[in-house]
């Protein structure tokens, strides 16, 4: 008896020995990874912040939702409107909806998967095949050749064992496109609600441009009035005449380009919304919020989590990390289990009888030896694929923090043009108000007067141009600076 425990044991310890020297020999045995290369490294915190003469009076981020600090609810309207019903949001949601698809795909291949078979086969036999003396019709030996009628009714059953993680990585490949899917829906988003406001304060801009046109075009229709009245005394040219009415056509030219503007701006933001000809409410005048744009101290790897656009670059680059590792796994032995569990008879009538029962369990073992250079090839591609992934996210981080620069410069300069201009007015109106002074006291026309007032309209528009460029290049800087959007995940990229 003790011997045969030590023969037993003696097996065991045999068979390990086969399976251990049975898995060397395969490891031994796969196929040589020869091209891998080098990942690019990603950008360095040092390049990711502003100069030191790039400053605002403020500082800060964006809040999620930006827009209400102009504390404007015809705007806001709009912009839930448009990221409800914009065709570019359905289009990004049914991105992110197919990526979830992708996802579920993936994952299910390392399930175990479970069929129900069932075959009706109507055969002739061969008598000079393997089941030859199944042709032969001698019912005395059981056969009845050389017609038969086999089925095959039951369960097969697969499952690959994932050892070397290739599913896993296949997987978070996956789950990594998924998530930027899910960011450039935020993208999205941020896009949306800036193009809508750059449009709304575009159409709010030119009402009171129009306002502005409108005291000058009164003002030069009384001075075509007057000169007219003159001409016709014999008091003077038609050359002044003819003046006046020039800069009143001029006037009436600048109405007409601006009400065609406004309708542009509507057609603009009807498109983006995704709205009907009636699809959008009328947009009433309201007075243009003062302009008060933020920049943050430092942008550093904080940038990064908080451009939508750029955390999709990042997941994109994660994900071909993944796609490397499931190119290496690649190059390993791969295992799986079949089993069948059923009834299976050359005769239907034997189909469901004891004897016809089959029970079938199958381990595979894929092992690559020489592929011809496939394998080095898929790990080439998808090493290449990663660098020049990792070198678009560069280029797009350095992009990004020349945007916010270049925004934020511009809001520098116009806040400096911006209060010249003022004082220009104010210079400017001091010779309206003499001239209206002295109409006043009776020692100049009314016509003096009234002409007066233009030069003072003309830099009203050109201050109201300043605070519409303002108020677009803070939009702009929202925008650049991600519009209040946060990422959850870390945004150091550890190529691999």
């Amino acid at each position: 008896m003790k011997a045969q425990s030590v023969s037993r044991v003696s097996s065991w310890h045999g068979a390990a020995f086969c399976v251990a020297g049975w898995l060397c020999s395969s490891l031994v045995g796969c196929a040589l990874i020869h091209h891998n290369g080098t990942p690019y490294p990603a950008i360095s915190p040092e390049q990711i912040n502003l100069a030191d003469d790039i400053h605002l009076a403020r500082d800060g981020w964006p809040a999620a939702r930006w827009w209400t600090r102009y504390h404007d609810d015809q705007l806001g309207a709009l912009i839930d409107q448009a990221l409800s019903d914009a065709p570019t949001m359905l289009i990004a949601r049914t991105r992110v909806a197919q990526a979830r698809s992708d996802v579920e795909l993936v994952r299910t291949g390392s399930n175990l998967q479970v069929v129900a078979l069932a075959l009706l086969d109507r055969e002739h036999v061969s008598a000079n095949g393997f089941i030859g003396p199944f042709a032969m019709n001698e019912p005395a030996l059981g056969l009845t050749g050389p017609w038969y009628t086999e089925g095959v009714v039951g369960l097969g059953a697969s499952l690959t064992v994932d050892i070397w993680g290739k599913q896993r990585a296949q997987v978070a490949a996956s789950l990594g496109v998924s998530n930027a899917r899910l960011a450039e829906t935020s993208a999205v988003e941020l896009e949306i609600s800036t193009d809508v406001a750059q449009l709304y304060y575009g159409i709010q801009t030119t009402y009171q441009l129009l306002d502005l046109l409108d005291e000058s075009h009164e003002v030069a229709q009384f001075s075509v009035e007057a000169h007219e009245a003159r001409a016709a005394r014999g008091l003077e040219s038609r050359t002044l005449l003819e003046e006046a009415r020039a800069q009143q056509l001029a006037i009436e030219r600048q109405t007409v380009a601006a009400q065609g503007q406004i309708r542009q701006f509507r057609e603009s933001m009807r498109a983006l919304a995704g709205a009907g000809p009636n699809g959008l409410p009328a947009i009433e005048p309201v007075a243009l919020p003062r302009s008060k744009p933020a920049l943050p101290t430092t942008l550093s790897y904080e940038l990064l989590a908080r451009r939508p656009d750029l955390q999709a670059m990042r997941w994109y680059v994660e994900a071909s990390f993944d796609r490397i590792d499931a190119a290496k796994a690649a190059f390993y032995p791969s295992f799986d289990i079949k089993a069948f569990f059923g009834y299976n008879a050359l005769h239907l009538a034997d189909l469901f009888t004891h004897a016809s029962q089959q029970i079938n369990l199958i381990p595979g073992l894929y092992l690559p030896i020489f592929d011809g250079g496939r394998l080095n090839a898929n790990l080439s591609g998808a090493r290449e694929g990663s660098n020049l992934l990792i070198e678009q996210y560069n280029q797009a981080v350095l992009n990004a923090v020349r945007d916010v620069a270049q925004t934020g410069s511009r809001l520098q300069a116009l806040d400096a043009e911006t209060e010249l201009q003022k004082q220009r007015i104010e210079s400017v109106a001091f010779a309206r108000d003499s001239v209206e002074a002295h109409y006043q006291r009776g020692l100049t026309s009314r016509l003096a007067a009234l002409e007066a007032r233009q030069p003072v309209i003309a830099e009203q528009v050109a201050l109201l141009t300043l605070k519409g460029q303002m108020l677009s290049q803070e939009i702009a800087l929202t925008k650049s600076l991600g519009g209040g959007y946060r990422a959850e995940a870390p945004v150091e990229l550890m190529p691999r």
